[in-house]
């Protein structure tokens, strides 16, 4: 089965010279697999499935049967533009666990929200998870239940950061996130901005800083972080937050 799909895999590309060579994998050796003859070893396995954007599945189920939530990105046609850095992104780049956002109100220029995410890794992507406090929902008229506050999205590594694309479920809105990692004591800050998907208004703003704190995989944090979440004053943030978000100061 390995044999079959590595074939299919390699059907997009027009030389398995070229191949190999992307691969870092001996011809010959290339050549067995594709035969079927023999497997690649745990870490040659990893960098297969890492640069086709697949998983170990590939070893036991068709390609064409298996569910690969990034295959849009992880195409061809995309796969050296968007998939390089969705499929590149390493933990000490920016590591899986729960994070603690601030950012101010897209609505109230003197109000501020915090809320909690949570990143982890699957099928070789990075993926971002959370939801909208309540509160900010209420404010807007919106529905409160967990499935109208839920938002998701993926996370990519760009040349000096991150991005992340966040959707809430059936892309009713979307949210871009532009994240680099900024000198704190601990190293677990990062700064940046959030734009939104919303036509121009001149009661509310599209654009804002935004600072993520990584919790890492503390559960007592990420429950205090989740109790907190909602609407603050500048004064409820620390001076470091206050710091970063730039308060008072106009985005450029």
């Amino acid at each position: 089965m390995f044999g079959a799909n590595l074939r299919e895999l390699s059907r997009q590309y027009p030389s398995i010279s070229e191949l190999t060579r992307q691969l870092g994998i001996n011809r010959t050796q290339f050549n067995r697999y594709l035969s079927g003859e023999s497997f690649p070893r745990p870490d040659v396995l990893d960098r297969i499935c890492t640069f086709f954007g697949v998983d170990a599945r590939i070893l036991l189920e068709p390609v064409g049967e298996i569910e690969t939530p990034n295959a849009a990105l992880s195409n061809p046609f995309l796969k050296d533009f968007l998939g390089e850095g969705i499929n590149t992104l390493t933990e000490d780049q920016f590591p899986s666990g729960f994070y603690r956002f601030f950012r101010q109100s897209f609505l109230n220029a003197d109000r501020f929200i915090t809320g909690l995410v949570f990143v982890f890794r699957e099928g070789g992507a990075t993926y971002v998870r959370g939801y909208e406090p309540k509160s900010g929902m209420r404010l807007q008229g919106l529905p409160t239940t967990p499935e109208a506050r839920e938002f998701r999205g993926f996370v990519m590594r760009l040349e000096d950061g991150v991005a992340l694309m966040i959707s809430h479920r059936k892309a009713m809105t979307c949210s871009f996130n532009y994240l680099s990692r900024a000198a704190s004591f601990d190293n677990n800050y990062w700064v940046g901005y959030v734009t939104r998907t919303v036509r121009e208004s001149v009661s509310s703003t599209r654009v804002t800083r935004m600072v993520y704190e990584h919790l890492g995989h503390d559960l007592g944090q990420a429950l205090a972080a989740a109790h907190d979440a909602g609407f603050k004053s500048a004064e409820d943030l620390t001076l470091y937050v206050r710091g970063q978000l730039q308060v008072g100061e106009p985005f450029r």
